[in-house]
């Protein structure tokens, strides 16, 4: 046995000793920003009174992170030895009393609460074990990916789902370094320093398919190969946690519920290009994902896995934390390099890339986190595996933010290949309230609008790329008919358009443009010749930005102009928003032959244009009408009339 290898089964002795259960029963709350706003710091506080009340010792409250179920937050499961895990969603301080009471006490499950009740899936069955799919059958194979199938097998939302770079999430407390251990954690870096071979490590990660879970989808491998061929000794590796986009929470969650993968998948790569030092840069509006990673950092410097001579070998390493302050632009790579270095956060031109002239002008690597999660995982589950989940192109899984109108919202993590029609009906359940699917949103501010009409489409980065859209950081946002795709247009433009660096006049400019005509034409002043001049502003900007999120932004104009044209034409010849959401474009009239002359729509009207006598029937004044939608509300016999 080698000094890496004894270094490494003396940790995982340390940590068997630290948490051994001592066959208690566990009550699991979820602890992330997200759990902590439904009230789960409440929860946790009325378990702990429950447990003190009852002086029994064989209890115990266990902190795990947020398992992606945001609807039915927060999220407590109750595990007794030799029996199934039991989870209940959307619990108070009255159900969690309960549970306590009822469940652990007395042993009857408190079946209304339960997580899994309710659920009106296309496929409401549950699955019973071996009934999963190849890629779970893969991934269930295997210790470090194992644990989350055997506790959620019976749940329709995650049976579903192949985990990886969520594979701890829900299960591990994060703010304990020993924990992560025992769920093999800093197994793949002790694989990766036993083999001694940086090439080694790059030509794995190249096999394994594994592609940039940025937005840009490049090869991790080949960059890499990069920075590794790169003259230079001194090196970088950042990993890129400035995760703006609208809807997107996938990095968040991961570094609140799961910050040591993400320290390892640095450190493996910091191995493999020859780096000594690492930045985590991320926004300073997730506080608490940042107070979890410096706290896994110092426990990792505490236990000898940063610092000098990693696990007896010679490989030394460390990390740091750098915040964003909020400009969108920083997770563009050149511009999160000039923020960290003091600099403005502007993107520059490229050639040289990073890998070549990167942080301080020496060669870096530039992962997200989603990214660097995965890279843990591939070393312990073996390259071969991992490229075996996913499509020939793209190997492995991916995550979402999961969003919009849909029943079951939340972070869902698939192996590419699958369907949009899966995703959003298998998983997510479909559309609430007996609506049609009108498009799905992917990629964020730089995405486009799938129709349903293609809705089963495949999910990698060339087919949505081929679509009119991006794979992007992963949110992915569900339209039903009551949206209109004019409009969500305009709200991505206005987003870019505020959040453009201001250093190309084509992102600069035109984005600004673009925004005036779109309000043109939900403001019902829009013309022909409008839709044609947008279409050629956007292919403009497109072609002649200086970054990629300038060169992404028209993504949302020009997938709708392809998609839902017809939606253009009314807002600009028939003056209809024909999902009736552009203001503008409403018109509230009362039908005589329903109208009861109760005088509520005249009570709620802000401006008094709402005419008639008591039991009269009343007629609205167009003319002073602002379309405030309050008489449409205010009516119990459906008289008031929305066109």
């Amino acid at each position: 046995m080698n000094k890496t290898q004894g270094q490494y089964q003396a940790l995982q002795q340390k940590a068997r000793q630290i948490c051994v259960a001592h066959n208690t029963t566990q009550i699991r709350v979820g602890s992330a920003t997200c759990e902590d706003a439904s009230g789960a710091r409440e929860v946790a506080d009325e378990f702990k009174k429950n447990i003190a009340s009852s002086g029994n010792a064989s209890i115990s409250l266990h902190t795990v992170g947020c398992t992606g179920r945001c609807s039915c937050e927060p999220i407590v499961s109750i595990l007794k030895p030799g029996e199934k895990i039991v989870i209940y969603q959307n619990v108070n301080r009255e159900i969690a009393h309960k549970i306590f009471v009822s469940h652990i006490k007395e042993g009857k499950i408190v079946e209304e609460a339960l997580l899994s009740n309710g659920s009106s899936f296309s496929d409401n069955t549950v699955k019973t074990p071996g009934k999963y799919s190849i890629e779970q059958q893969q991934l269930a194979a295997f210790p470090i990916t194992k644990e989350f199938f055997d506790l959620y097998e019976e749940i329709p939302f995650y049976n579903s789902q192949s985990r990886i770079a969520l594979r701890n999430t829900g299960i591990i407390n994060p703010e304990n370094f020993f924990e992560y251990v025992m769920h093999h954690g800093f197994l793949g870096l002790s694989i990766v320093l036993d083999q001694g071979n940086p090439e080694w490590v790059v030509d794995q990660i190249a096999i394994s398919k594994l592609r940039g879970r940025g937005g840009g989808g490049f090869s991790t491998g080949k960059k890499w190969q990069f920075a590794r061929m790169n003259e230079k000794k001194i090196r970088y590796i950042i990993c890129n946690a400035d995760e703006g986009d609208p809807g997107a929470f996938m990095d968040r969650s991961l570094l609140e519920s799961d910050p040591y993968s993400v320290i390892e998948g640095m450190m493996i790569g910091g191995y493999a290009i020859g780096a000594q030092k690492g930045f985590f840069y991320i926004r300073a509006e997730y506080p608490l994902a940042i107070a979890r990673v410096q706290k896994a950092i110092d426990a990792c410097r505490t236990q000898g896995l940063l610092g000098k001579n990693i696990l007896g070998s010679d490989f030394s390493f460390d990390l740091e934390i750098r915040l964003g302050a909020g400009a969108f632009v920083c997770g563009e790579e050149t511009a999160l390099i000039h923020s960290i270095e003091g600099e403005r956060g502007q993107p520059r031109t490229r050639p040289p890339y990073p890998t070549t002239k990167g942080l301080w002008n020496k060669p870096t690597i530039i992962n997200n986190v989603e990214t660097l999660a995965n890279i843990p995982a591939i070393i312990a589950m073996g390259a071969n595996n991992f490229n075996k989940i996913g499509t020939a192109t793209s190997g492995g899984t991916k995550v979402f933010a999961l969003a919009g109108k849909v029943k079951h919202t939340g972070l869902v993590e698939v192996p590419m290949g699958i369907t949009l029609r899966k995703i959003v009906f298998d998983i997510g359940g479909g559309i609430p309230n007996g609506k049609k699917l009108k498009a799905v949103q992917t990629g964020g501010p730089a995405g486009g609008l799938i129709p349903a009409s293609m809705i089963d489409t495949i999910v990698d980065y060339d087919n949505l790329m081929a679509a009119g859209s991006i794979m992007g950081s992963g949110g992915m946002i569900v339209l039903d008919e009551d949206d209109c795709v004019v409009d969500v247009a305009k709200f991505f433009i206005a987003f870019t358009q505020d959040e453009s660096c201001g250093k190309c006049s084509p992102c600069r400019e035109g984005t600004l443009r673009m925004l005036e005509i779109l309000e043109r034409i939900t403001n019902g002043k829009g013309t022909l010749e409008d839709i044609e001049r947008l279409e050629r502003l956007a292919n403009l900007i497109g072609k002649a930005s200086l970054c990629g999120l300038g060169k992404a932004a028209p993504n949302p104009v020009l997938s709708t102009l392809k998609h839902f044209h017809d939606e253009y034409i009314a807002h600009v010849v028939h003056k209809k928003c024909p999902a009736k959401k552009c203001t503008a474009l409403i018109r509230y009239e009362i039908d005589p032959t329903k109208c009861v002359g109760c005088t509520a729509c005249a009570r709620v009207c802000p401006v008094n244009c709402i005419v008639g006598e008591r039991k009269q029937v009343h007629v609205i004044d167009q003319e002073r009408c602002i379309k405030c939608g309050s008489c449409f509300k205010a009516c119990r016999f459906n008289a008031v009339k929305k066109s």
